[in-house]
């Protein structure tokens, strides 16, 4: 943004002209500054004797720790220590309104003893004036109406502070008075009770649970006893009768037959095995092999006859032939104790095979008597399954009367004195302060002055910035007002015509004469560019400009009519370059189609940092027609409005120059929506401008104004650096 001087207000007044001039406005703060350091001051010592007069106040504070208070002795049952699932952050904000109770408040006030203490209890005392004027009135209740204790709860709550330390199961209890040994006491106080509340309650507990379970089990008993009961009598009418594992006789009797005729069968086929064994023995001459054979006395006996008798039949083979009546002896003698032999085999034989088929008879005995007790077992199966109902019942209430005994012994050990913790121990105890907590004499005189201070300067900057003190005009000054518009002479800007002070205003009467010639319905006027002296040129131009769109730069159409070697179009915008900013849109010829411009801004090819330069040594902004000719920006009215309203929210001018040849067709949609329209006509018979005037007048109800040059200044010569006002 750019601020303008204040002779030159131009069209955009309000966007480059009404900018903040801070020197402006510190000079008015130091032309006021009595208004700042007075109040300051004032607040200054009003704070000082506040802050001595009001009475100190002392905060003493005591700290808890939220934990489990049981141990491995008092716990109920064997569960694990858990902290934390206790004490959690909504744990330990409930024991903070725990702690701000009524209930506790109350017994925390008759232990402290502040009813009757004149800064706690409303009542103590005899009434003043004002309070028992209020009671008469009914604007407040007498404090007789009320009991002691809450006469003071409303004034305890006040210095009462409790509040959980930040990520911890600390809870800080802070209690404020004027006297500071009460403040400390008072703070201690409401902690110990708060453990002895809890206490209380956790005893309370178990109180009610023994009283509960005490009335529970008597009941229980009685159903316990009716349940074995009819079971009892349920398993002596059905004969269900319970031998040893806890098994009815019936199952353990099915069991023993079914193990005797399990070893039966084990024995029969045992000897049968092992006759075949010994007459598969005997047919390959291997029968004493066989241990039950070899084992047997008189096969022992026998064998050991048949050895000597060998021994003895070879030691007289020695001497005697086989045909000896000796030899023969011998051997009638060995022929008779192999038979002996065989014959012992054969009784054994005999022997196994008779124990084969005992236990085949056993194994017959048992199944039969297996398969009848099978079938009264399969009878008895529903009495058991009754009998089994019944037992559960009875189990199940014989298992919760032993854990309502249990708890019962569990709650009647509670009940004892000290044997229910508190959930919490004190873990720093208030002590006497010294220091009082209020008030903080040093901050609150700070904070005090400090906010005066910068009250007051507010203030005094608000007044002027909605005065308008602080704008370019600076302090103390306002800014000149805005020139209606309208037709002005030749001579409205020349420095011989000006009036002097308390004079009246001269003017040339040919000038006035040459210059009503020139009108056109009182809206076709002239003016003088005055190339060495812009200040007043603006100013002239913008006195020709009607009020714009709130927040639009002013649209200012300019046909380049004047003679060559005359102040053109750009030249009037390198003029106004010099105070604000301004753009000129190029529409007046062809001649620049070497780059992009309006043409490809339409077209959607570029965009506006594409298309606007900046000419060297000069501030003022460019755009051309582009490579499609002025022809193709006319040709779209409709698209080149909305353009046109974009770059007036952003510059302060906006020119937009036509060729003063253009038909009325043409120049029709540019005209119909700027704010002012210009001839540049150089000199006061250029008949060619006033033609092209009369020719705008026809299109727009605008302000239209003849561009002459005065002084030295002609086309061309503008070069000089911008001025310093610029922003």
């Amino acid at each position: 943004m750019t601020a303008r001087d204040d002779t030159a207000p131009a069209a955009g007044e309000g966007r480059s002209g009404d900018m903040l001039d801070l020197t402006a406005l510190w000079a008015a703060i130091k032309a006021r500054k009595a208004w700042i350091i007075g109040p300051t001051l004032a607040a200054l010592g009003l704070s000082f004797v506040a802050v001595n007069v009001i009475p100190p106040r002392y905060t003493g504070e005591a700290r808890l720790l939220l934990e489990n208070g049981d141990s491995f002795y008092t716990r109920p049952g064997p569960t694990a220590d858990n902290y934390g699932a206790q004490f959690d952050s909504e744990g330990v904000q409930s024991q903070v309104q725990v702690v701000m109770s009524r209930d506790l408040a109350r017994e925390a006030i008759k232990r402290i003893g502040l009813v009757g203490n004149p800064e706690f209890d409303s009542g103590a005392g005899a009434l003043g004036a004002l309070k028992k004027l209020g009671v008469l009135v009914g604007l407040g209740a007498h404090p007789a109406d009320r009991s002691p204790e809450e006469r003071v709860l409303e004034k305890y709550y006040d210095r009462l502070l409790v509040y959980p330390v930040g990520r911890s199961r600390i809870v800080a209890i802070e209690f404020t008075s004027q006297d500071p040994e009460l403040a400390a006491r008072a703070a201690n106080v409401i902690a110990s009770t708060y453990l002895e509340m809890q206490g209380a309650a956790k005893q309370d507990t178990a109180r009610s649970a023994s009283s509960w379970l005490s009335t529970t089990i008597d009941p229980l008993r009685k159903k316990l006893a009716e349940s074995e009961a009819k079971v009892e009598d349920f398993r002596s009418r059905h004969g269900l009768l319970v031998g040893t594992n806890n098994t009815t006789i019936t199952s353990q009797q099915l069991a023993d037959l079914s193990s005797q005729l399990s070893n039966a069968r084990t024995q029969q086929a045992e000897a049968q095995a092992k006759a075949s064994i010994i007459r598969d023995a005997m047919k390959t001459g291997r029968t004493f092999e066989i241990p039950d054979v070899a084992n047997n006395e008189l096969v022992r006996r026998l064998i050991e006859q048949r050895v000597n008798l060998r021994a003895q039949i070879a030691l007289e083979s020695r001497n005697l032939l086989s045909e000896h009546p000796r030899i023969k002896e011998l051997n009638a003698q060995l022929a008779d104790l192999e038979g002996q032999l065989r014959a012992a085999s054969e009784r054994a034989v005999r022997t196994l095979e008779n124990e084969a088929k005992i236990a085949g008879q056993r194994v017959e005995s048992f199944t039969a008597a297996l398969e009848g007790q099978k079938k009264t077992v399969s009878g008895a199966n529903d009495s058991e399954v009754q009998l089994r109902a019944l037992e559960r019942e009875a189990r199940t209430q014989r298992e919760q009367l032993e854990q309502y005994m249990l708890r019962y012994r569990e709650a009647l050990a509670r009940d004892a004195d000290n044997a229910t913790p508190a959930d919490a121990r004190i873990i720093s105890r208030a002590v006497e302060p010294t220091q009082p907590s209020f008030p903080k004499k040093i901050p609150t005189m700070i904070v005090a002055t400090l906010a005066t201070f910068l009250i007051a300067l507010a203030a005094i900057i608000s007044r002027e910035l909605l005065n308008g003190a602080a704008g370019p005009g600076g302090a103390g000054t306002s800014r000149p007002p805005r020139k209606p518009p309208g037709w002005v002479g030749a001579a409205a800007g020349r420095p011989d015509t000006q009036p002097e002070a308390g004079g009246d205003k001269t003017v040339d009467p040919r000038e006035a004469r040459v210059a009503g010639l020139l009108t056109h319905g009182g809206r076709v006027g002239q003016m003088q560019l005055d190339l060495s002296d812009p200040d007043r040129s603006l100013a002239d131009l913008s006195a020709r400009v009607d009020d714009g769109r709130p927040g639009y730069a002013p649209l200012v159409v300019v046909l380049d009519g004047a003679a060559p070697g005359d102040a053109s179009a750009r030249e009037l915008a390198t003029l106004l370059s010099e105070r604000c900013r301004c753009v000129l849109i190029d529409l007046g010829s062809d001649a620049e189609r070497h780059q992009p411009g309006f043409s490809e801004l339409l077209s959607g090819e570029a965009l506006f940092s594409d298309i606007i330069t900046r000419r060297p040594n000069s501030r003022l902004h460019e755009i051309g027609p582009g490579y499609a000719g002025r022809a193709a920006v006319l040709a779209a009215p409709d698209i080149v409005e909305v353009a046109l309203d974009a770059l007036c929210e952003t510059y302060d001018w906006v020119l937009v120059v036509a060729a003063s040849t253009d038909e009325a067709a043409v120049l029709a949609p540019l005209v119909a929506q700027a704010q002012a329209a210009l001839v540049m006509a150089g000199h006061v018979g250029n008949g060619h401008a006033v033609e092209a005037a009369y020719r705008l007048s026809d299109l727009t109800k605008a302000p239209i104004a003849l561009v002459m040059v005065e002084g030295e200044g002609r086309a061309g010569e503008i070069t000089r650096e911008p001025s310093p006002v610029m922003a």
